[in-house]
């Protein structure tokens, strides 16, 4: 049976020679940290039914479960990519106008 490949397989065909490996510590390094990043931990957490209701709406909008959406977001948080966007809009207005 022959496998019919996407775009971005062929792509990735066409590149394979381009690909160089790494040293074994390197990949231990690599494979340490997605290993991390796979780990995952149930938590429970008390939440007002009104702002789980508005989460389930935009996790429906956004076209992903709500757990994804709050864990996105809290990862956002963590990570200090958590935007602010009233705050981005008053330092918009701020310097436009100097």
């Amino acid at each position: 049976m022959k496998v019919k490949l996407d775009k971005y397989e062929l792509s990735l065909e066409k590149q394979a020679d381009s690909f160089r490996p790494v040293s074994k510590r390197k990949r231990l390094q690599i494979e340490k940290i997605l290993e991390s990043a796979r780990k995952t931990k149930n938590i429970n957490i008390r939440i007002s039914e009104s702002d789980l209701a508005r989460l389930k709406q935009r996790s429906l909008e956004e076209g992903l479960p709500y757990q994804t959406l709050i864990s996105s977001v809290l990862h956002r948080f963590v990570m200090d990519k958590l935007v602010d966007e009233s705050a981005i809009r008053k330092y918009t207005l701020l310097t436009q106008s100097r």
